[in-house]
């Protein structure tokens, strides 16, 4: 008797490319370079790749770029969400990346 696996198993898991995450830490480290952000995490479950920021270590992400594809087929979408909310959706990371000069910047005094 054959054993059938589940789509699920057979899905692969996704990553971010090294393009991607070229583009995703040059913004990123222009933020650390002022000292906004302070630290990143990597993680990979479910067919979904995210890039979480922090402005502490210890404290939840400020921002978490996702990149999600359902469909080996499909192209990837990329998401941007803060600490509640979706904030912008794109195909294409470059144009998300770009999204982030449009967001409130800490300011410190």
């Amino acid at each position: 008797m054959s054993s059938i696996s589940s789509p699920k198993k057979l899905r692969l898991q996704l990553y971010f490319s090294r393009a991607e995450l070229s583009l995703i830490l040059s913004a990123y480290s222009a933020r650390v370079a002022t000292g906004e952000w302070r630290d990143y995490a990597l993680d990979y479950k479910n067919s979904v790749a995210m890039f979480s920021i922090f402005r502490h270590t210890l404290e939840t992400p400020v921002f978490v770029i996702e990149k999600r594809q359902r469909h080996h087929k499909e192209a990837a979408q990329f998401l941007l969400h803060d600490r509640t909310r979706l904030l912008y959706k794109s195909a294409q990371l470059v144009d998300l990346i770009s999204h982030f000069s449009k967001l409130p910047r800490l300011i410190s005094g």
